[in-house]
C-alpha cells in the first residue's frame, strides 16, 4: 500500500486529482494538506471538503495550511475555475469548516512523515509554500520523505502565467527554490509543458464526464466553467500549443499511483530563477552541470496515455 499525502489548492485540476488517488486501491491517503494557489485558502479548504464528501470519504483528515507565499506577492489563478475554485457550481450542502482537523497543515505534514520514515510520499499539485515551511522547521523533514511528485515548474521557459514562468511555481518562487534545494528524496516533476504534450481529446473527455454516477455529475457540474474558459478563442490565442483535455495536477498524481504511467524521463539537476523581470519563478534545467548538484530531479517526458486514461475513467466510476 502506497501511504501519500497530497498537497493541494483545491480547484478543478486539484478535485479531479484527489479523485484519482481516492479510486486507486493500492494508495493509502494519510492526510491532505492545503495551501494558497488557485483560489484562497478558505476556498480550497471548503473545495476539499467538498470533493471528499461526494466520494463518501470525509474520513481523511484535511489540514490548514500556508495562505500567503513565503515572500512573494499574493496571486491567484483568477476566474479560471470560477471564482470560488470549483467552477462556482453552487452546493447548498456544502460540509462546514468545523469538520477540518486542528493541527496546522505544517506540522501535521512533518509529524505524519516522522511517524512513517521514508514510507510517505508527497504529491504536490500547489504552490509549494507548505512543504518549504516544513523543510525550514525541520531541516530533517526532507530526508525522512521516501519521494517527492510535482506538478509545475516548466522545462522550455515557456510560461502559462508569465512570460516565462508556470503558475504553480511564480505564485511562490522562494518556495520551489527552497523544495528544489533541500529535498534529496527521488523528486518526480510534471511540468507544465509535459502536461501540455500529453493532453488529451475532448471526446475522451466527454466520455470521462458521462459516466452514469454521482462523481462524474459533480465533475461535470464544476468543470463547465474552466472547460468553456478552455475553448475560448482568446485563451487560445494566449496558450498556443495546448491541445485538447489538459488535466495538469492527474500526471503527477499518476505517477505516484503506478511509476509506469511516466514512459520517458531524463534525470537533471534543477533551480528556481528568483532575480529576472521576465524569468523570476521559471524552473532552471541544469543540463551542462554547471550547479553541480549531486541531487537530480526526474523530468517526466512522456505518458502511457492508455494507463492515464484508465486511471482518470476509475476516479469518477
Amino acid at each position: 500500500m502506497k501511504k501519500l499525502i497530497l498537497d493541494v489548492d483545491t480547484g478543478v485540476d486539484d478535485a479531479m486529482a484527489i479523485m484519482m488517488a481516492l479510486a486507486a486501491p493500492n494508495v493509502e491517503i494519510l492526510g491532505i494538506t492545503c495551501c494558497h494557489g488557485n483560489t484562497p485558502l478558505q476556498n480550497v479548504l471548503k473545495n476539499t471538503l467538498r470533493v471528499l464528501k461526494v466520494c463518501g470519504r470525509l474520513d481523511i483528515p484535511v489540514y490548514r495550511g500556508c495562505a500567503e507565499p513565503v515572500l512573494a506577492i499574493k496571486r491567484n489563478a483568477g476566474d479560471f475555475h470560477g471564482k470560488d475554485g470549483l467552477g462556482d457550481a453552487p452546493d447548498p450542502d456544502a460540509p462546514g469548516l468545523d469538520l477540518l482537523n486542528k493541527r496546522n497543515a505544517v506540522k501535521a505534514m512533518i509529524e505524519i512523515v516522522k511517524e512513517n520514515p521514508g514510507e510517505v510520499s508527497i504529491v504536490a499539485t500547489a504552490p509549494l509554500t507548505n512543504l518549504a515551511v516544513a523543510a525550514q522547521l525541520d531541516s530533517s523533514f526532507p530526508k525522512k520523505v521516501k519521494s517527492l511528485y510535482i506538478m509545475g515548474g516548466n522545462t522550455d521557459s515557456r510560461g502559462n502565467t508569465t512570460i516565462c514562468g508556470e503558475f504553480n511555481f511564480v505564485a511562490d518562487p522562494e518556495a520551489a527554490f527552497i523544495v528544489l534545494d533541500r529535498f534529496t528524496c527521488p523528486t518526480y516533476i510534471a511540468a507544465w509543458e509535459f502536461s501540455c504534450r500529453n493532453s488529451l481529446s475532448w471526446s475522451f473527455c466527454d466520455k470521462w464526464l458521462s459516466q452514469d454516477t454521482d462523481k462524474a455529475r459533480f465533475m461535470q457540474k464544476i468543470y463547465a466553467h474552466t472547460r468553456k474558459m478552455l475553448k475560448t478563442e482568446e485563451f487560445q490565442k494566449e496558450m498556443v500549443g495546448v491541445f485538447g483535455f489538459n488535466s495538469c495536477d492527474c500526471y503527477a498524481l499518476a505517477a505516484a499511483i503506478d511509476d509506469s504511467v511516466v514512459t520517458e524521463s531524463e534525470e537533471v539537476a534543477v533551480t528556481v530563477e528568483l532575480e529576472g523581470k521576465h524569468t523570476r519563478g521559471m524552473m532552471v534545467l541544469d543540463q551542462l552541470d554547471l550547479l553541480k548538484k549531486k541531487h537530480k530531479a526526474i523530468i517526466m517526458k512522456t505518458a502511457d496515455k492508455g494507463k492515464f486514461k484508465k486511471l482518470l475513467m476509475n476516479a469518477l466510476e
